[in-house]
């Protein structure tokens, strides 16, 4: 497995682990929760890991996005467990086959082009327009993969020029006007940042991104701070998990092992032998 793949496996890990985690919260309060107060085993990952797990599939097929190759794996994906908490508009897009990647689940991307951040943005894009004709959902994308770039490649930035570094690549919008905001609020103050920047329960990218890369921004040094930070804003916790998870995985020292233990396993992806698509040859940009 190459230095790149490497990165996305990273991110995915991250992604899963928060995805599973903050889907626990819809039955306990994170308030003041503890680690021993979760089950002990079968933290159970969603549907946001179950497309992550497709993103980087086709990373490691492709190299980079390929919207048709992408789609077939979502799709196959879905029609292997369509039971992973998808929401009704992908249940039919994914049984048609006609996708594209979904902005929640885009940091595998990221750490694959860490290296290059203007290139990560443009196919964080390419892999949301599919589905996201709206631009904040794109913009979303955008958000979430170069801040699991600048997580990777610069991991020691202060919260404040960490967001700058985002918002620098995310096109103008209500997102980005979100991230603006998200400078004047500092860390630790959960409650101020859900009241103006929102935590998920709109389900949209505007009323989740910022929070999220606000959250990562603040606590890049410690995974389960992030974690724990992020369920506490309550809305739609295994999403702003995921996110957040996808993101600091990149920058914290290491995951918590005895929640990986806790986590359902994820399944092999490379060498299996699947995916029927051939990878077009990559478009000059």
């Amino acid at each position: 497995m190459d230095e790149r793949l490497r990165r996305a496996a990273r991110s995915l890990e991250g992604l899963s682990l928060g995805d599973a985690f903050g889907e626990l919260f819809f039955c306990f309060s994170a308030e003041h929760a503890t680690l021993q107060d979760l089950p002990p085993s079968n933290w159970r990952w969603t549907d946001d890991t179950h497309m992550a797990l497709s993103i980087v599939e086709i990373l490691g097929r492709c190299g980079r996005i390929d919207q048709d190759a992408l789609a077939e794996a979502f799709a196959r994906r879905y029609l292997e467990e369509p039971n992973r908490g998808y929401g009704g508009g992908a249940r039919r897009l994914l049984a048609q086959v006609a996708t594209g990647a979904d902005w929640r689940v885009v940091s595998p991307l990221g750490a694959f082009f860490a290296d290059d951040p203007e290139r990560a943005a443009h196919e964080a894009r390419l892999s949301a327009v599919v589905t996201h004709f709206h631009p904040e959902g794109q913009a979303g994308a955008v958000g979430v993969a170069v801040a699991t770039v600048f997580a990777a490649a610069v991991p020691h930035l202060d919260g404040a020029a960490f967001i700058e570094e985002v918002i620098r690549l995310v096109p103008e919008g209500l997102t980005r006007q979100r991230l603006r905001l998200s400078l004047d609020i500092p860390a630790g103050e959960i409650s101020r940042a859900v009241h103006l920047l929102g935590s998920g329960s709109e389900v949209t990218a505007q009323d989740t991104v910022p929070f999220c890369v606000w959250n990562a921004a603040h606590n890049l040094d410690s995974y389960d701070a992030a974690l724990w930070a992020t369920a506490r804003g309550h809305g739609d916790c295994d999403t702003t998990c995921a996110i957040v998870g996808g993101i600091v995985a990149m920058s914290a020292p290491g995951l918590p092992a005895g929640w990986l233990e806790r986590r359902e396993r994820l399944p092999e992806l490379f060498g299996r032998g699947v995916g029927l698509h051939t990878c077009k040859k990559e478009p000059e940009r």
